[in-house]
């Protein structure tokens, strides 16, 4: 269990609610590929369990689907209802939902559980909101994930300003209970210069800690020798992501 400041946790993401979506590059492709696990991919009642701005509401919806959209930012879930992107929209926290058992065909959670205090818990309540037959998808963030960052910081004999995600085995024990399935994957994204790197990070709410903390990424005197010092190739500067997607099916 993790200690997690939700209230600051909601700020941090209201924060960035209005340019999410252009820094947003890792949602849509660990979302894309987490699609591909639906058994079900239209007809649906589907809870999206932190739906941030919505991209994956309104992807839902297109396709034919009855979409519930849920956030613990009441700026998130705003901007959501602004652009139509469900058919219904609920603030919540996804480790207490404020549905009834068995209301959904598809509880989807895009890269949001690694902000909960307790997995097992988050797990277990969309689990418990989806009908027999149903289907839980999420993915989450790893131990690994921003190892770029953490290099580049450690030069200059500072604390990344990033949260310390699970490992992967204790997210996997977390969804034992219920028999999820898991397959992992490592996204790389590139940047042209490191405020690149560093500005899609604090774009999506990432610089906010589990403590409770809002940092602040850096002092531009230290721009030159992260600059120096972060992992970078022929593409540029480098941000890497160690992700787990799960599945649940609720037989």
């Amino acid at each position: 269990m993790q200690t997690v400041n939700k209230p600051a946790i909601a700020q941090a993401f209201g924060r960035a609610a209005t340019g999410y979506d252009q820094h947003a590059e890792l949602q849509r492709q660990s979302g894309d590929y987490l699609v591909t696990f639906a058994r079900q991919q239209q007809g649906q009642k589907i809870l999206d369990a932190g739906c941030g701005t919505g991209w994956f509401s309104q992807r839902w919806r297109r396709a034919g689907n009855h979409v519930t959209a849920l956030d613990l930012s009441a700026d998130m879930l705003l901007h959501a209802r602004s652009q139509q992107v469900a058919d219904g929209y609920q603030s919540g926290d996804i480790e207490a939902l404020p549905f009834a058992e068995a209301s959904f065909d598809l509880c989807w959670s895009n890269l949001v559980v690694q902000w909960c205090s307790d997995l097992r818990v988050a797990l277990c309540e969309m689990h418990r909101v989806t009908r027999p037959g149903g289907q839980v998808l999420f993915s989450t963030l790893a131990a690994g994930s921003l190892s770029e960052l953490n290099i580049a910081w450690q030069q200059l004999d500072l604390s990344a300003p990033v949260n310390r995600f699970l490992t992967v085995d204790a997210i996997q024990r977390a969804g034992q209970p219920l028999a999820a399935r898991f397959q992992q994957q490592t996204l790389t994204l590139a940047f042209p210069d490191v405020l690149s790197a560093l500005r899609s990070l604090k774009g999506t709410g990432v610089t906010h800690l589990h403590q409770g903390r809002q940092t602040t990424l850096f002092s531009r005197r230290h721009l030159p020798l992260l600059t120096r010092y972060w992992p970078q190739d022929r593409r540029g500067f480098l941000l890497s992501y160690h992700l787990v997607y799960g599945v649940i099916d609720c037989d």
